[in-house]
């Protein structure tokens, strides 16, 4: 989009002695340009704007008669410039429109009008900016989600089906009518790093005003967030306003996609924390502000400089200096000297400068000539570290040349060495380390700041020499060049001061800012690949209707046993002492196969901790031995971490009051394989292991991270309200603990649910809470119906449950009454959205099908045939919605009951026999199973005991399946791959690998 037009910007000119970062920009502008991102729903400016590139007028809409067939005329906005310009904003944009003739307005408004007739038949396409452009105009959205009865924002599709949403619906213009809350025609505004939109449109939304927080910086936080996230800046305003709504990320990813642009969960994260991000920084800066002012030490180059920062570096670096009980800096030493106007008459008339004159014998720092000429040079130092255009330019140097990140081994004490050889030893490969900054990888990073950390390692950038003196040149002659000719003593101070500003304050900077950018984007993307890693765990394939042995190996204390039915009951719990040597193998191989035989289990679950291997050798024997005939054994390894934290936990403890903390791990292991996801979620992410350097990033954001994965996860399952747990339902989206023990509550007290709409009757359940949790929970129909039957014949009353008649304790009054007694509704066990059961109803009206066909085959074959005739666009247009509507719509009715998505990732795998490490040749291509995911390459378990390692040098593109090919070319825990073993170190247990395939 670089050919595009871009609306010119004024700026404030800085005076030279101001302390700024950045450029700024007035409040008048930001304000107007808050207006054109958030235009309000009823009250609407006639400045404003719903194209975001371009200042236009609305005219209200006028109706079209029913019975002419001639084309609509479409209420057009009249633009005071053409649209090939870039109009500023400002007071000239508005005497240009108060001298505007209505003539002129209107011709204006034809020659926008003339070309969307011409064009009203015309598909977009993004590879024609052309006709996106000229097809501007108003869609009547509102008008037609009032004839459906929908006052809300249309549902989205979860799949893109990358079909075109032509950007006009057959309905009537009601005259007068307000805004509309979508926009189409506006191109993005800048690339984005996932796929472009496919329709090239602008989808703005338009809910509770922009706050406050980044709109008294001198920076517009969209326009930073845009270029921080690589993301459109109109997506960015859509975001914003989402989550100011207090819209959750799973909903907003489903339910909102043609207002984020097909965004996926961790680019929302992404965005949703570079927006905390910026908020702290103005909140930060707002505050110093103000305790400066009341210190009396604020002055208007400071206050400029404060809301120029846009990152806590910057703002640290401003305010250090004016911290209470600080010294203050050398610069600051010479103005309460009274230098400052000598230092500013260097540049601007050093020849009628004089640095006698201000030599006072009775004064420290005054006293000599040489004690003058070195609190100017200080002071010139402070203008020229402190100056927007030197920093810029000196970054600039720093692009274009190879500055270095150099770590070296820390020279430590006698009593350091003793302590730190073990962690010596773990540095090795940085004893001597330099890369550009530019491709040091992030796990680098985070390895030489833990070995910093440990005083092992002692790192510093490096820049080039000639950046020095490059900056030194500019300098002096161009940015701070005299005015006037300056004698040379003069031009000997400014060579003085230039030189010492960069070694003592502008190379420290730089420093610290590099530092800081490399460690904050390796947490970050530690962080994401701990979040990609915990969701391919989550989302594991469950293994349903088995009765599962779970084992927790151990050597002194025996192995631990549990039987879990297919239903997740208890069935035995027991200990088994399978490595003590005291002969005791085939004792315990009876106990073993009497208890798999009598609760008919031929599924083992082992978990992979101390013991493991042994354990493992040990059924693997007896099964190739055939000891369990005639059941056919097979046995899996499991991921155990964290089970050990959550056997000893509260929440355990009432779950399996009765049950040894011992013996709660090997339940724990067995269920994992039953149903991952329902039980992964009791333990604390962060301990179920699968990320790197977790406890050298911030905990607070990992925290955060990992539990928006497991709300994504859980949501996007999706859970029956029914049979679910309390743990389970809290982290649905827009749940949380105490409404879900409410929920738990209205259950056990009022029976089950049998629609949806019932949750509106769960205290603290509100309408936005209900739009945020109602599409992710599902009634599961078969239940519903038993019950009917079972209340036909007198056997219970909760059919006859009314939504009006349960009220809340606390409350003063209660839920909206509604006589109409609960019926059953089949669209509640799909993921289709309550705000979209209309038009679902009128999409089945139209195949000729109804709600009681939902999931069956015949269902299926029918819309695929209609759809196929009609067409998706044509059948979208019929009933009145958006294609990714209409998309999500169908996936809801085809989907089978009980559908689960998890059923798409890789199964767990099941062996019967085991391979050695001294097995391994060079050359030998094996199959495994991806056990983590690391910046630097990804372990996979391939039956040795031991897991290998794929670099990821070994990790290419064309490796991976189209399904398979994500933004970090990243494999999943979970994922099945092929590979060759390149190198066999047994001395080590090193097995490195080379990724053939994802299987």
């Amino acid at each position: 989009m670089s050919g595009l037009p871009r609306r010119a910007r004024t700026t404030a000119v800085a005076p030279k002695q101001e302390l700024s970062f950045l450029s700024g920009m007035s409040d008048s502008e930001e304000e107007s340009k808050d207006e054109e991102e958030w235009i309000p729903e009823k009250k609407t400016s006639k400045k404003q704007s719903t194209a975001p590139k371009a200042a236009v007028k609305k005219t209200a809409a006028k109706p079209r008669k029913a019975a002419a067939p001639k084309p609509r005329k479409v209420a057009a906005k009249k633009i005071t410039k053409p649209l090939s310009a870039a109009p500023e904003d400002g007071p000239a944009t508005q005497d240009h429109d108060a001298n505007m003739t209505e003539a002129s307005r209107e011709q204006e408004t034809l020659s926008i009008v003339q070309p969307i007739k011409k064009e009203k038949t015309l598909k977009l396409s993004p590879k024609s900016p052309a006709k996106r452009k000229t097809s501007l105009k108003l869609v009547p959205v509102k008008a037609e989600r009032r004839s459906i009865g929908i006052e809300d924002f249309p549902s989205t599709s979860s799949l893109d089906m990358g079909v075109k949403v032509k950007n006009e619906f057959p309905s009537k213009v009601e005259e007068e009518e307000p805004p509309d809350d979508f926009t189409f025609g506006g191109p993005p505004v800048k690339k984005m790093k996932t796929s472009a939109d496919p329709d090239g449109k602008v989808v703005k939304y338009k809910g509770t005003t922009l706050g406050s927080d980044g709109r008294d910086m001198n920076w517009n936080i969209v326009e930073v967030l845009s270029d921080r996230t690589n993301i459109e800046s109109w997506v960015c305003s859509n975001l914003i306003q989402l989550f100011q709504d207090e819209n959750t990320i799973p909903f907003i990813a489903r339910y909102r996609k043609e207002l984020i642009n097909n965004l996926d969960a961790d680019a929302l994260r992404e965005v949703q924390q570079g927006l905390e991000e910026l908020r702290s920084v103005a909140k930060k800066a707002h505050t110093l502000v103000e305790k400066l002012k009341k210190e009396g030490k604020l002055n208007s180059s400071l206050h400029t400089a404060m809301l120029n920062c846009r990152t806590m570096d910057e703002i640290e670096h401003v305010y250090t200096p004016y911290k209470t009980g600080s010294k203050g800096t050398k610069a600051q030493r010479a103005r309460q000297l009274g230098l400052e106007d000598a230092a500013k008459a260097l540049i601007e008339s050093p020849q009628q400068l004089n640095l006698h004159m201000y030599i006072k014998h009775n004064t420290e720092g005054l006293l000599t000539l040489q004690d003058i000429e070195t609190g100017v040079q200080h002071i010139l130092a402070d203008m020229i570290a402190k100056d927007k255009d030197s920093l810029e330019h000196i970054r600039n140097l720093c692009k274009q040349n190879y500055v270095t990140l150099h770590s070296t081994l820390a020279k430590a004490t006698g009593k350091e060495k003793e302590g730190n050889v073990k962690d010596v030893d773990k540095f090795h490969l940085y004893h001597n380390f330099t890369c550009s900054i530019n491709r040091v990888q992030h796990h680098q990073i985070l390895a030489i700041n833990r070995g910093e950390n440990l005083k092992v390692l002692t790192v510093k950038v490096t820049v080039p020499d000639r950046v020095k003196d490059a900056f030194c040149r500019w300098c002096v002659n161009e940015r701070w060049r005299p005015k006037q000719f300056a004698r040379p003593e003069l031009m000997k101070i400014l060579h003085t001061s230039v030189e010492d500003s960069y070694k003592r304050l502008i190379y420290p900077l730089l420093c610290r800012e590099y530092r800081s950018k490399l460690t904050s984007d390796a947490e970050k993307e530690s962080i994401m690949m701990f979040g990609r890693n915990l969701r391919q765990l989550l989302l594991a394939n469950p293994v349903r209707g088995r009765t599962i042995m779970g084992v927790d190996p151990g050597y002194k204390h025996g192995c631990k046993l549990a039987v879990i039915s297919a239903t997740n009951q208890i069935l035995h719990t027991d200990v088994v002492y399978l490595h003590t040597g005291h002969g005791r193998g085939m004792q315990e191989a009876e106990k073993i196969r009497h208890l798999l035989l009598n609760f008919n289990c031929y599924t083992v679950a082992i978990g992979n901790g101390t013991a493991c291997r042994e354990t493992e050798r040990y059924f693997a024997d007896l099964i190739q031995r055939k000891f369990f005939t005639p059941l056919s054994v097979v046995y899996c390894i499991t991921n155990e971490a964290g089970a050990s934290i959550y056997s000893v936990s509260p929440e355990a403890a009432k779950e399996m009051p009765d049950l040894d903390p011992n013996l709660r791990s090997a339940v724990s292991i067995a269920r994992r394989v039953q149903d991952p996801l329902a039980e992964l979620v009791k333990i604390e992410p962060k301990h179920i292991g699968v990320g790197m350097y977790q406890h050298d990033v911030s905990q607070v954001l990992l925290k955060g991270t990992l539990d928006s994965v497991v709300e994504e996860c859980v949501s996007f399952v999706g859970v029956d309200i029914n049979i679910c747990s309390e743990t389970l339902l809290r982290h649905i989206a827009g749940l949380n603990s105490v409404r879900a023990k409410n929920v738990i509550e209205w259950r056990e007290k009022n029976g089950p649910f049998i629609t949806r709409e019932q949750l509106k009757c769960v205290k603290g359940l509100g309408p936005k809470t209900f739009q945020q949790c109602a599409g992710f929970i599902r009634i599961n129909q078969e239940y519903v119906k038993n019950l009917s039957r079972d209340q036909s014949g007198g056997q219970g009353s909760n059919m006859q449950v009314t939504q009006g008649k349960v009220s809340k304790q606390g409350k003063k009054t209660a839920k909206s009454a509604s006589t109409v007694a609960a019926k059953p509704n089949p669209l509640d066990q799909t993921c289709i959205h309550p705000e979209s059961y209309n038009i679902a109803m009128r999409f089945l009206a139209l195949v000729g099908e109804s709600t009681d066909d939902i999931g069956t085959e015949k269902i299926q074959k029918q819309i695929n045939g209609f759809i196929q005739q009609e067409g998706i666009e044509r059948v979208a247009e019929k009933v009145k919605t958006t294609v990714l509507t209409l998309q999500l719509i169908i996936d809801g009715l085809c989907q089978p009951e009980g559908y689960d998505m998890r059923t798409a990732f890789d199964k767990t795998d099941f062996k019967t026999n085991i391979v050695c490490l001294e097995d391994l040749k060079v050359g030998t291509i094996l199959t495994g199973k991806v056990e983590n995911a690391t910046l630097f390459g990804v372990f996979v378990d391939i039956g040795v005991g031991k897991a290998g390692l794929i670099p990821m040098r070994y990790i290419r593109e064309d490796r991976l399946s189209k399904e398979k090919r994500r933004r970090s070319l990243g494999l999943g825990p979970g994922e099945r791959v092929e590979v060759k073993v390149l190198n066999v170190d047994i001395r080590q247990s090193r097995i490195t690998l080379e990724l053939l395939r994802v299987l």
